[in-house]
C-alpha cells in the first residue's frame, strides 16, 4: 500500500517549491510594495500556509480569517526577513503563531489549570497509521477537544517544545505534557476502533 502522507508531503513540498533567484525577486518586490509581487508570494505559499492552519481548525471561516491575517503580518514584516535560514521556515512560523495567536481565545480557563500529571509514553504505532489515510487522520486529530488538538499538533507536527507551548499558549509546561498525551490516548482509541 502506497505511503499517502509521504505523496501528500511531496507534492505540497514541490507545490511550494521556489528558486532561490526567483523568491530573492519576490521578496524585494514585496519590499516594495509591488502588488504583483505580492499576490506571486501569495499564490505560492499560501496552499501549504493553510494547510498548516487546516490542522488547527476544521472551521473554514476562521481558516479564512487566520489565513489573512497571517499574509498580512508576512506582508508588512517581510522587511523583517534578513536572510538568515530559509524564508519558507520564517514565514511558516509566523503562520503558527497567527494560529496560536487565534486559537488562544478559544482555549477554557479549565485547561490552563488543569495540573494533572500523566505519563508520558503514550505512542501511536505507526503500523496502524500506515492503513489511515492523511485526510482520515486530520478528521481524528480535528475531533480533539481545543486545547489538546492545539498543543499536539504544535509538538508533533511543528516540533515545539512544552517550554515554547506553554508560552504561546499561556499554559504550563506540565499542563502542555498533560494536553498531549491526552491526546495521544484519544488519538490510540480513534484509530483502533477505525480498523
Amino acid at each position: 500500500m502506497p505511503d499517502t502522507n509521504k505523496n501528500t508531503a511531496a507534492k505540497d513540498e514541490e507545490a511550494s517549491y521556489v528558486a532561490p533567484h526567483e523568491l530573492s525577486v519576490l521578496i524585494s518586490g514585496c519590499m516594495s510594495g509591488k502588488r504583483s509581487a505580492q499576490k506571486a508570494l501569495y499564490d505560492k505559499f499560501a496552499p501549504q500556509a493553510y494547510g498548516i492552519i487546516r490542522r488547527y481548525t476544521s472551521h473554514k471561516e476562521m481558516s479564512d480569517e487566520i489565513l489573512n491575517d497571517a499574509f498580512f503580518k508576512i506582508l508588512t514584516k517581510i522587511d523583517q526577513y534578513q536572510g538568515k535560514g530559509s524564508f519558507e521556515g520564517w514565514l511558516y512560523k509566523i503562520v503558527v503563531y497567527t494560529v496560536t495567536d487565534h486559537l488562544r481565545k478559544y482555549i477554557k480557563e479549565k485547561d490552563r489549570s488543569d495540573t494533572r500529571e500523566i505519563e508520558d509514553n503514550v505512542e501511536v504505532s505507526a503500523s496502524i497509521v500506515e492503513q489511515i489515510s492523511y485526510k482520515e487522520l486530520l478528521a481524528m486529530i480535528h475531533e480533539l477537544p481545543d486545547t489538546q488538538r492545539v498543543v499536539f499538533n504544535l509538538h508533533v507536527m511543528e516540533q515545539y517544545s512544552h517550554k515554547e507551548i506553554g508560552t504561546l499558549l499561556n499554559i504550563t509546561e506540565g499542563n502542555s505534557r498533560w494536553h498531549l498525551n491526552s491526546a495521544r490516548k484519544q488519538l490510540m482509541k480513534k484509530i483502533n476502533n477505525h480498523s
